[in-house]
């Protein structure tokens, strides 16, 4: 009777054995990520981990769930999707450090038409690898064969990340005043943000290919796009034992002028000279070819700055010693200044750095 059952589902378009099959042959794959405090294997109808209480005096767990977008897109195009979830990892976890938590567990969720077994493995060794690179365990998941709502080759990605931090080193911007400096840290290019945009200026007002070699990029368009999102967890966890950050952003979809308010306390603007580095050419790519006024563009992508760190002036140098140390292009990018009447919290000039 049951395999009557399984036939007539399978005719519907969903293969159980198939999903079983792929939590088989991730195992290995999903084990590669775990550290102490995983309890479980996947498989089971729920994820197990343990918190080190010795740790921490006041634990507050801390969690976000984020996706990738439109970016899925790309990797279609591209026929690659060996990166895809490291980008899924980036977005949920940098929204957590930010805050000073340490990532403990991720869970993804996968949705999909029909199940391509090498496709949805090779989307698993991504998140693995994001796990891997924020030291942080890859605990479940879920497989979802949703026939008749996804067109042939499209899938949709979810992740959802648990951390834990101690209440009272807990950052908020609270402590953010007028005389602090802005420290950013570079990006790998434009993560996982406005890729509506960069598809509408890319494939429809242009009719360019992802195989297409660019000179001002130095690879192919799809090479650039596909670059995934870059992780700071283990750079700001590892400045963070010896230094007060005293507000952080990550700088995500809105871009500076809709993320930086997010933490700025009563009084306070930010003030960006965004002359202080130069965004990596995928920025003025689009720019030029989308038309796209300089404005928009610091709405809409990060422009080069992945993080912002609000930090006393008095220690900027030093943090920004400790977090090239750590692999991070550091540089000062602004000020936090006094917000009166009539003021924007930001405020974006645009003066070269001689």
């Amino acid at each position: 009777m049951s395999d009557v059952k399984q036939s007539k589902y399978s005719e519907a378009g969903v293969d159980i054995d198939k999903g079983n099959a792929f939590v088989h042959g991730i195992k290995d794959i999903v084990k590669s990520t775990h550290q102490r405090g995983v309890l479980n294997d996947i498989g089971g109808f729920s994820s197990l981990f343990a918190i080190d209480t010795d740790k921490y005096k006041q634990p507050v767990l801390v969690t976000s769930t984020d996706g990738v977008g439109t970016k899925l897109e790309i990797a279609k195009r591209c026929n690659k999707h060996d990166t895809i979830g490291i980008d899924l990892v980036a977005m949920c976890v940098n929204d957590i450090i930010v805050g000073g938590a340490k990532p403990l567990c991720f869970l993804d969720y996968y949705s999909v038409g029909k199940l391509e077994l090498d496709v949805a493995t090779e989307v698993v060794r991504g998140i693995a690898e994001g796990c891997i690179q924020s030291q942080c365990s890859l605990v479940g998941g879920e497989t979802a064969e949703m026939p008749g709502l996804y067109k042939a080759g499209d899938y949709d990605l979810a992740g959802f990340v648990v951390g834990i931090g101690d209440r009272d080193k807990l950052i908020d911007g609270s402590e953010i005043r007028v005389g602090n400096k802005i420290i950013g840290l570079r990006s790998s290019g434009l993560h996982s943000n406005g890729f509506s945009l960069v598809r509408k200026i890319c494939f429809s007002d242009n009719d360019f290919s992802v195989d297409q070699y660019m000179e001002e990029l130095g690879c192919t368009l799809g090479e650039e796009l596909l670059k995934p999102t870059k992780i700071y967890v283990q750079s700001v966890l590892g400045v963070l034992k010896s230094f007060k950050l005293n507000g952080i952003v990550h700088n995500t979809g809105g871009g500076f002028i809709d993320n930086i308010p997010r933490i700025l306390p009563a009084g306070c603007k930010a003030d960006i000279n965004c002359g202080c580095w130069q965004p990596q050419p995928i920025f003025d790519f689009l720019a030029e070819n989308g038309k796209v006024p300089k404005e928009e563009m610091y709405r809409t992508f990060n422009m080069g700055i992945g993080l912002m760190i609000a930090v006393d002036d008095d220690a900027v140098e030093e943090i920004i010693l400790r977090f090239q140390a750590h692999g991070e292009e550091a540089f000062v990018i602004g000020d936090i200044t006094a917000l009166k009447e009539g003021d924007e919290q930001v405020n974006l000039t645009f003066e070269r750095r001689k």
